[in-house]
């Protein structure tokens, strides 16, 4: 065949389609540059999908939950040191409702968090804020007093509170671990 000269080519019956079923012979004449022909393109091998990982674990995101559960303890102390001596005839109300909603602070924040930690730290934030307020200040006044209603308090808040935690590590130790979603308890 000599240069220019058209040929036509049947297609292979394997591999890639080819482009044209024509062919043009350009060997090229002494002294002229070899032809650039046009790259074959390779078969796009498809990649495996992978869901995007986070740079590193969500510290940011459990530091943030756990300053809320101690500012949650904190204001339950708060409130309960001011409303505890709400009570109906002889029964201190207010200060049995505080003692209930602490444990129930701690037990949920425990199993939420999925570790005593979480547990721990509302009731921190309760210890330290009821103790701080029964102190006495400089000119002998406090806020807790020494009532039935005050002893109710503390002491049926320390205990739910503790008692709560208490829970916490028994349910951890129970199946060797935490439940990892809602609705699902160790075994």
């Amino acid at each position: 065949m000599g240069p220019g000269r058209v040929t036509p080519v049947t297609p292979a019956p394997a591999g890639p389609a080819p482009y044209s079923l024509l062919c043009v012979d350009s060997t090229p004449e002494p002294g002229q540059a070899q032809p650039v022909r046009p790259a074959q393109p390779q078969p796009v091998q498809p990649q495996p999908v992978r869901p995007a990982q986070p740079a590193r674990p969500d510290t940011a995101g459990a530091g943030s939950a756990y300053a809320v559960l101690f500012l949650l303890g904190v204001m339950e102390g708060l409130l309960g040191c001011f409303q505890f001596s709400r009570v109906i005839g002889p029964v201190p109300v207010a200060a049995l409702a505080f003692s209930v909603v602490i444990f129930a602070t701690c037990l949920l924040a425990g199993l939420g968090m999925g570790s005593p930690m979480g547990a721990l730290v509302p009731a921190f934030g309760w210890f330290l804020a009821s103790f701080v307020l029964t102190m006495p200040t400089a000119a002998g006044s406090v806020i807790v007093t020494d009532s039935t209603a005050g002893k109710w308090y503390l002491y049926g808040g320390a205990a739910s509170a503790g008692l709560g935690v208490v829970l916490t590590f028994v349910l951890s130790r129970r199946g060797g671990r935490w439940p990892r979603r809602v609705g699902v308890w160790p075994r």
